[in-house]
């Protein structure tokens, strides 16, 4: 077997190992000190302030553009479902009242219109 003290391997491997060691050293106090988690407090709160303006700055961008922000879209979304929720209450409404039955299909939608007429339309005999 080879001699570890002359194998180039095992020396870049140890020399990896102990700078992740000192790395890790210096993260782990680096992290637990007082001006570290100042530091990401001021960078977090700055991150939030940007994030609002560019979103007041894109709102106002919108309305110069006459066109809908996402909270509108999202209302008009809600609306729509609501409408459509109301209209299919009313077809179910008129189907009961037209004496239709829950076995007969339980579909709303209209049938197609008949592409092929009877034989007895096109004068042809059966």
């Amino acid at each position: 077997m080879a001699d570890k003290s002359n194998d180039p391997v095992a020396v870049w491997h140890n020399m990896l190992a102990e700078m992740e060691k000192g790395f890790n050293a210096f993260a782990t106090q680096t992290m637990g000190s007082e001006q570290f988690s100042q530091a990401v407090h001021k960078v977090t709160g700055a991150s939030v302030g940007a994030q609002k303006t560019v979103g007041d700055l894109m709102e106002r961008y919108l309305v110069a553009m006459n066109l809908p922000s996402r909270a509108q879209m999202v209302g008009i979304s809600e609306r729509l479902q609501s409408i459509e929720s109301q209209l299919n209450e009313i077809r179910a409404a008129i189907h009961r009242m037209e004496g239709g039955s829950a076995a007969s299909g339980g579909s709303f939608a209209p049938k197609p219109p008949r592409t092929k007429l009877p034989p007895s339309a096109t004068g042809g005999s059966t």
